[in-house]
């Protein structure tokens, strides 16, 4: 079955995570993508632990489907033989400081030079332009900045930070949307284009309802904790042992939920007939929620809940989070093969009814597939390889 990208060749030149994660998922849809570092490497996420046969867990997340080369950029033999590749190409991603590619003479129009149908994408902290164009930002400034931390935590405490990198995580979803449509624009002008993807752009548009209020009605949210800032009941609620999430986003959910507690009165009660009125009284009705929750374990509450299709679910830490039934059932973890061994990883979300999107290549480590690359895209011979090797150009 071909793949929607399998036409499509991706110079990979980013490093740490929203840029190699972008990449990735233009990999699982097909793509040819080709992870281009310097000898030696130049990617910290390789050091960053834990660590599974030497290999460092963190990149294994942000890299399968991919081939990887090394190449060094700073000699003109290595910019050679790039743009060799650049011809046969159809995508670059880079994420260096903002004016390192013209430094090294690959701007976007030295390139377009070379192949008109180049798609380039920029990913950095803050853009191209603008005042902090020339800063670099990693994911917690940019959730820091964004607003992001100011709405998330204790409302008595500290703003605080997601538990994992989700401003990089999102502007990779972007990194290959972006691309994506630029490869189908190309198919309809036969132009390439830059792509100038921001975190910070990318971020600030997540704030999504909270910006929104904000900017039509002068309201600043407030970290609310596992509350909603809008919506009641909408959070965590102890039960007889550990906590549940029950989110009663609407009047008819409200009232299931009152059967399901065994309190159908609360449907009625004019405190709570509208999410208005339940905002207004949230403090009480999240106490007649705890107490009735206290009368059983959150197994039972669950199944309970559940059944009366209110959305809830229990509290899990990441073994629970990927032991479920559901996960499992969905093909959500994948054993892949891998130059040190087998390894097991997460598989891509994306499921369509026409299309097997499934990894069919491990993270690959350092250089492995040189040999293979060079002397498939540009005929170049073990000989000359070694070479190459020997100057520091590969």
């Amino acid at each position: 079955m071909l793949q929607p990208l399998h036409d499509i060749r991706v110079l990979d030149l980013s490093r740490v995570y929203a840029g190699p994660v972008g990449a990735m998922t233009l990999g699982d849809m097909g793509a040819d993508v080709i992870r281009v570092e310097p000898p030696g490497g130049s990617d910290s996420l390789r050091e960053w632990g834990p660590f599974k046969n030497g290999e460092s867990t963190y990149y294994l997340s942000a890299n399968r489907n991919k081939r990887s080369i090394t190449l060094n950029l700073k000699t003109e033999e290595g910019k050679k033989l790039f743009l060799n590749l650049l011809e046969k190409s159809d995508v670059v991603i880079e994420n260096f400081k903002s004016g390192t590619m013209e430094k090294l003479g690959l701007n976007y129009e030295v390139l377009k030079e070379r192949n008109k149908g180049i798609i380039v994408c920029s990913v950095t902290g803050f853009g191209q332009n603008g005042p902090l164009g020339l800063l670099p930002g990693f994911d917690p400034v940019i959730q820091a900045m964004s607003g992001l931390m100011d709405v998330t935590g204790d409302p008595n405490g500290e703003a605080t930070k997601v538990g994992i990198p989700i401003a990089d995580i999102i502007t990779s979803v972007y990194v290959a949307l972006g691309i994506v449509a630029a490869i189908r624009q190309r198919d309809l002008t036969g132009e390439g284009q830059y792509i100038d993807m921001s975190l910070l752009d990318v971020q600030v548009s997540s704030m999504a309802n909270v910006a929104t209020a904000y900017l039509n009605t002068g309201m600043i949210s407030v970290r609310k904790g596992n509350q909603h800032n809008n919506v009641a009941p909408y959070q965590l609620f102890q039960t007889a042992d550990f906590p549940i999430m029950i989110c009663a986003g609407n009047d008819h959910l409200f009232r299931k939920l009152s059967h399901a507690l065994e309190h159908p009165e609360w449907g009625s009660d004019e405190r709570f007939l509208t999410n208005n009125d339940r905002k207004q009284h949230e403090d009480e009705l999240v106490q007649l929620i705890e107490e009735a929750l206290a009368t059983r374990i959150s197994s039972e509450w669950v199944e309970i809940i559940s059944k009366a299709k209110v959305p809830v679910g229990r509290v899990n830490n990441i073994q629970q989070a990927l032991e479920q039934d559901q996960v499992i059932a969905r093909g959500g973890i994948e054993t892949v093969p891998h130059a040190t061994g087998e390894v097991k990883l997460l598989a891509s979300p994306l499921r369509h009814s026409g299309l097997n999107i499934q990894t069919k290549l491990g993270p690959p480590t350092l250089g492995q597939h040189n040999r293979e690359v060079f002397e498939e895209l540009l005929r170049i011979g073990k000989e000359e390889l070694s070479v190459l090797s020997k100057n520091n150009v590969i």
